[in-house]
């Protein structure tokens, strides 16, 4: 076995993938990133453990958020990337255990957990990588929820981190994060550990609402609009993960070079955001889901830039125009360094590359529309609540989460074409690339898809199911007419699970397949409380749906 890793939905055999990952992480990248949250559990004993001494390090919650970013599934494939975090959290343990020792005298870091107290150079990371992974606890129930819990966390620490390059943050979750990360290395019974990740879903609900409150207080609240899917005649920049203040700055310095800007992908949303209509070279929104960028990327013809996740081990034979900046890095890739205190990022050299390419080739036509967020949708209220009364609309289908690569999910095209008539689907994340370009029609100009945005406007949907249990006068959440059938692949769409959990949904669809990081005690313990279960067939499970 070169490497154990089950963290996403693609893992071998639903088991996990032992010899390389199935998303194209080396063995070597999976010990670094083994190893590297080992080290942030280490250094979240000693944040610990200073505080207790009235010590407090406010660069702590940022670093460890941004690293834990940079083992989500698909973000961060290089090794010397992978290995400067480590380096980094490891000073930080260094920093913070000298102000416990100036604190408490020699004695005040004694009787720490290995993961505190480890120390090496990079000739030893991989001898320690190998100690420190996931399989190192051997008891599979404890292993499945501190794993659940590392895995919901990883999903909170993406957003906090998306809000605090816009200046918004939020002290408890990063306080919530080393708790997390600390607790792992201690002997807990497992009622405290299903608390642990019951509180994970509630500050998943902050941090969303937080990088909420950021992404709208920066570029406005999301309209209805319709985004262009055909290629104009210059060259071009295409963007793909999910990080807005990355899009803005580019686009402030394309401005009048005669490039336009693409999104793709998880930044399809960007669209929506009224701060982005002004700029005119803001040409559309090219290809479909993460998983299809191969075929996309090699059709743009011009660079494409990684903000962060969700990159696939690109082809040599447009290795070449693929840049990564912020988490997101691959060996091979130009990388372009993070903003200087006050000022933008960089992307005169991505520019100057684009000028020098052949404008895209076009691979589809038309418009898409979205922008159907909590906001926008509040402000249609009146028209969505009577065609619930009137019986026009009998059910909402919450589809959102995550795409992917597996045959199997062609289970959620089926089911949206299989749904009634009389249903509206509400959707974000890129799950929606499955049906959003289907023609499945309006109730009396209610599309029957509508898209709120990114994964993390997840929290959009919980808002508007939020208003409308207000505005029928309902005591519980599951007594609106609304059903969840949830796609999911990586960390993030675990914390929007543990999210709609904390608020109480009840009777979740999960697929393609449940996580195999779920041991079999650990999964009843959800489905027990939770009524969680897998997706069925799509003629079952529609017709459940909708009865």
């Amino acid at each position: 076995m070169s490497m154990f890793c089950f963290q996403c939905q693609e893992a071998a055999k639903n088991e996990g993938c032992t010899n390389r990952g199935v998303c194209g992480k080396s063995p070597e990248v999976a010990g670094l990133q083994d190893l590297l949250l080992s080290a942030l559990r280490g250094a979240a004993v000693l944040v610990e453990k200073a505080a207790t001494l009235g010590v407090e390090h406010k660069d702590a919650g940022p670093l460890v958020a941004e690293a834990l970013f940079a083992t989500v599934t698909n973000v961060n494939f290089d090794e010397d990337s992978i290995k400067s975090r480590i380096k980094a959290t490891l000073s930080l343990s260094d920093e913070l255990s000298s102000l416990i020792t100036a604190k408490a005298g020699a004695d005040g870091c004694a009787d720490l957990p290995s993961a505190a107290t480890w120390r090496g150079d990079e000739a030893t990371f991989a001898d320690r990588a190998r100690e420190v992974g996931v399989l190192s606890e051997s008891n599979e129930d404890v292993r499945s929820l501190r794993e659940l819990l590392i895995y919901g966390i990883k999903g909170i620490a993406a957003y906090a981190h998306h809000a605090a390059v816009l200046g918004k943050e939020d002290a408890s979750i990063y306080n919530f994060l080393i708790e997390a990360l600390a607790s792992t290395t201690k002997t807990l019974t497992q009622e405290e550990m299903v608390a642990l990740v019951l509180r994970a879903g509630e500050v998943a609900v902050t941090t969303m609402a937080t990088l909420d409150a950021a992404n709208t207080g920066t570029y406005g609240h999301p309209e209805i609009t319709e985004v262009p899917l055909g290629v104009r005649d210059n060259p071009g920049i295409l963007v793909s993960g999910h990080d807005l203040k990355d899009l803005e700055e580019l686009l402030e310095q394309t401005k009048g070079t005669g490039v336009d800007v693409y999104t793709h992908g998880e930044m399809l949303p960007a669209h929506y955001y009224p701060a982005f209509k002004k700029y005119d070279h803001f040409a559309g929104h090219y290809g479909g889901a993460w998983y299809d960028q191969k075929a996309d990327f090699e059709s743009f013809a011009g660079p494409i830039l990684f903000t962060t996740n969700c990159l696939v081990p690109p082809r040599e034979s447009y290795i070449n125009r693929v840049y990564t900046t912020g988490t997101a890095g691959y060996p091979g890739t130009t990388h372009i360094p993070d903003r200087e205190p006050g000022q933008a990022k960089q992307f005169d050299q991505i520019v100057a590359h684009a000028k020098t390419c052949a404008p895209p080739n076009a691979i589809e036509s038309g418009t898409i529309v979205g922008g159907f967020a909590h906001n926008q949708v509040l402000a249609l209220a009146d028209t969505v609540v009577e065609a619930v009364k009137s019986g026009a609309v009998k059910k909402f289908i919450v589809m959102a989460g995550c795409d992917g690569r597996q045959k199997s999910r062609s289970y959620f095209t089926d089911v949206a074409q299989a749904l009634p008539p009389d249903t509206v689907i509400l959707t974000a994340g890129c799950a929606k690339f499955r049906y959003n370009k289907l023609p499945l029609g309006d109730i009396g100009g209610i599309p029957r898809v509508l898209d709120a945005g990114q994964c993390n406007d997840s929290y959009s949907l919980a808002v508007v199911a939020l208003k409308l249990k207000e505005v029928f006068g309902l005591d519980d959440i599951n007594a609106l007419p609304i059903e969840f059938d949830i796609a999911w692949y990586e960390q993030k769409a675990v914390a929007v699970l543990l999210a709609l959990l904390h608020l109480g949904v009840k009777g979740i669809r999960l697929g393609p397949t449940l996580p195999a990081f779920l041991s079999p005690n650990v999964a009843k313990v959800l489905v027990d409380t939770f009524d969680i279960k897998p997706t069925g067939s799509v003629q079952e499970d529609v017709a459940a749906m909708v009865s």
